[in-house]
């Protein structure tokens, strides 16, 4: 049996730095398990899920062939992604099974490390509320409520709140492994 979390994990778009900080377990055991080196024991398997914001069961699960068709998401059922840097809220399930991964994000009000993302894929915002600044190293772009942006995810970039309103964006990441 697999461990499925590199692929959870890059979908979320969390380093193995952060998932490491949000889980309470070390980068080094985090990448054994990645590798495939080392299987966690339940109690670390549900860190794991807690921190990811999944079902245990996605951890370990296969493609499953009865996959519904679709994946409904009430308001009152969102969950929200903890740790360092802009807040996450998934806005799917099965994360693991989908190639779509729409979130909404509130970005800090400042840039919350010096690294810069960079992924697979192709990246859509939508400034639901506030104000955003997208840095893209030799270019920052700056998106009033209403503008949407798109973007190749392999152009490392970054994200923060400018103004008194915390913004949130709808962001849909296409996982180009998916």
């Amino acid at each position: 049996m697999s461990i499925r979390l590199k692929l959870l994990r890059k979908k979320l778009g969390i380093t193995l730095d952060a998932l490491a900080e949000m889980s309470g377990m070390t980068k080094s055991y985090l990448s054994k398990v990645e590798r495939g080196l080392n299987t966690p024991s339940i109690a670390a398997a549900l860190k794991l899920a807690r921190a990811l914001n999944v079902n245990v069961e996605e951890l370990f699960a296969e493609d499953q062939p009865g996959q519904a068709r679709y994946s409904l998401v009430r308001n009152h059922e969102r969950q929200a992604v903890a740790g360092p840097g802009p807040g996450y809220t998934v806005l799917t399930k099965q994360i693991g099974s989908r190639s779509l991964l729409p979130f909404i994000i509130s970005p800090p009000p400042e840039f919350s490390d010096a690294s810069f993302k960079e992924h697979l894929g192709e990246e859509f915002l939508f400034v639901h509320e506030g104000q955003v600044e997208v840095d893209f190293m030799n270019e920052r772009v700056i998106l009033e409520r209403g503008d949407a942006l798109y973007f190749n995810a392999q152009t490392p970039h970054r994200l923060r709140s400018l103004g008194e309103v915390q913004a949130q964006l709808l962001v849909v990441v296409h996982d180009a492994e998916g």
